[in-house]
């Protein structure tokens, strides 16, 4: 199928009414771009920016409390890769179902329960006495944070016309690098306390870093609130037949960009045509169908996306991401611990010669203490200033990219962009196991986070672009899953790759953005 049919199945909804007149999926883009960009954008963008740190709390969290909870945990390096990585397992379980039913039911419920939700676990997991109650607090809060990421995607998406649709959506995704700061701060300033309080004498003892997930719960429960206040998708009210309620959304959008009363609005002749008349009326007819009429159409409406040649990019982008976000995570999840190592530790020897990381990394495992050997005693070497100050140049680091790709992507491309950045990913993933000092250590890891968030940002602007709004969260969702499967399989496999020597990982993370390259080859070009 050529780019200019693509563009109508996005633009349309090829399986909504036809009409000679614009379709209410156009109308609804034109009412957009009269809407034009303002404060309530500018609330939209608060709203997932609250939840974008919510998000990175519930995979990075654990990444900054494993030095400090080993030993009241009695964490071996496998368990601290299973543990970084039972977030995205419990995604994994949520995320295909919570896309189809966000696309069926909409997208705003499923953002403020799923925030909610996510803030209990993270309460629970910070009153955890055991590494079995954390662990699966940590999956509980990932299957309910997945449920609201789609959606939050989504919505944020569909508030946008497509003149600043790819800017937003980059906009977004830079919320995660700000995310990194702001939890390198707070960790700075919370786990390098010494707090401890016992209640119901010693059976319960909160340790700084129970605290420190208290504190973080606040994020997601701030977030679940400011949703509460965000309307539904006027893309997807329309897909549902509901005229006056996106009429009604559309007005209030325009009110509040453009500061003019609400009698001002120009969309009072919206929907107006007749056929829409009737469609309206045989939509109220089938409310008496209830939850399985939802879910007939729910399933007819996802049919475009398993065809050609919806298909043949779903997958590809799906394997991309698998792959960009195996090496991202791996990189992002394990660099506090292993800037805390080379915190603990000096590239010059005893014999004043010059180690490289991987020597350094391959000293560590051998020297690693078994922490659930009950007869060794377990000494943590928690996280100092140096390590939390090298977590916030990487997150800075990580913004950069995304005002430049903001100002290149409507000029150079997407596709191009994924191309020089995984090329630049592997050659500097090579270049980390040679690195022999700390300001080099935090330089290559800093940009390689950076271009791989890049390019996850730009995989979710190809799914917007390419399709319909009646299948966009679930194929959001698809990518999502597939990149946790490479969150989990990186993460699971880090340690042990690591303990088989230093150069295995890091050769094989560079394998696999080689395979990324490779893939995006047969991307599709910017429709025109």
């Amino acid at each position: 199928m050529s780019e200019v049919n693509l563009q109508a199945l996005a633009d349309t909804d090829n399986d909504r009414i036809e009409a000679k007149a614009p379709t209410p999926m156009q109308e609804v883009n034109d009412a957009l771009k009269k809407c034009g960009f303002g404060l309530f954008h500018i609330q939209i963008l608060l709203s997932s920016f609250c939840a974008f740190v919510s998000g990175i709390l519930t995979s990075n969290t654990t990444s900054y409390l494993l030095p400090s909870a080993e030993c009241d945990l009695k964490m071996n390096l496998v368990e601290k890769g299973l543990l970084n990585a039972v977030p995205y397992i419990g995604m994994l379980f949520s995320t295909l179902v919570a896309g189809f039913l966000t696309d069926t039911f909409g997208r705003k419920v499923f953002t403020y329960t799923g925030l909610g939700g996510s803030c209990f676990f993270m309460i629970v997991a910070g009153t955890s006495q055991s590494y079995e109650v954390l662990i699966t607090s940590k999956f509980l809060e990932g299957i309910l944070f997945a449920t609201s990421f789609s959606a939050m995607i989504t919505l944020t998406s569909e508030f946008c016309h497509n003149g600043i649709r790819d800017r937003v959506v980059i906009c977004q995704s830079s919320f995660a690098s700000v995310a990194q700061v702001l939890l390198a701060v707070m960790s700075w300033g919370i786990l390098t306390n010494n707090w401890r309080y016992t209640l119901f004498d010693g059976k319960i003892v909160l340790n700084t870093w129970n605290f420190y997930l208290y504190l973080m719960s606040l994020w997601s429960f701030t977030a679940c609130i400011l949703y509460i206040f965000v309307p539904e998708s006027p893309k997807f009210m329309v897909t549902q037949g509901k005229y006056a309620e996106t009429r009604a959304i559309l007005t209030k959008i325009y009110r509040m960009n453009n500061r003019k009363a609400e009698d001002q609005s120009p969309f009072k002749d919206l929907f107006k045509i007749e056929k829409e008349k009737q469609k309206l009326e045989k939509v109220q007819e089938n409310k008496n169908n209830g939850f399985a009429h939802h879910i007939v159409v729910g399933l007819h409406n996802v049919k475009p996306m398993f065809q050609k040649p919806l298909l043949f990019y779903l997958i590809l982008i799906c394997s991309m991401n698998f792959c960009i976000m195996n090496l991202y995570n791996v990189v992002r999840l394990w660099f506090p611990q292993v800037s805390t190592i080379v915190e603990h530790n000096s590239f010059i020897t005893e014999n004043g010669d010059t180690q490289n990381l991987c020597q350094m990394l391959d000293t560590y495992t051998h020297n690693l203490v078994e922490t659930r050997n009950e007869t060794a005693v377990c000494i943590p070497k928690t996280s100092g200033a140096e390590t939390y100050i090298n977590s916030i140049i990487l997150g800075s680091v990580s913004i950069i990219p995304y005002f430049l790709s903001g100002m290149l992507v409507t000029k150079v491309g997407k596709k191009p962009l994924i191309i020089i950045g995984s090329c630049l990913t592997v050659g500097i993933t090579l270049g980390m196991r040679w690195a022999t000092s700390k300001a080099l250590v935090v330089s290559l890891f800093a940009t390689d986070c950076a271009l791989s968030q890049s390019m996850m940002s730009f995989n979710q602007a190809f799914i917007m672009e390419f399709f319909p709004t009646t299948t966009r969260t679930l194929a959001i969702s698809m990518i999502m899953m597939m990149g946790r499967i490479g969150t989990l399989v990186g993460n699971i496999g880090f340690p042990v790759l690591l303990k088989m020597g230093c150069v295995i990982p890091f050769y094989s993370l560079a394998g696999v953005m080689i395979c990324v390259i490779f893939m995006a080859m047969f991307l599709p070009t910017k429709k025109k």
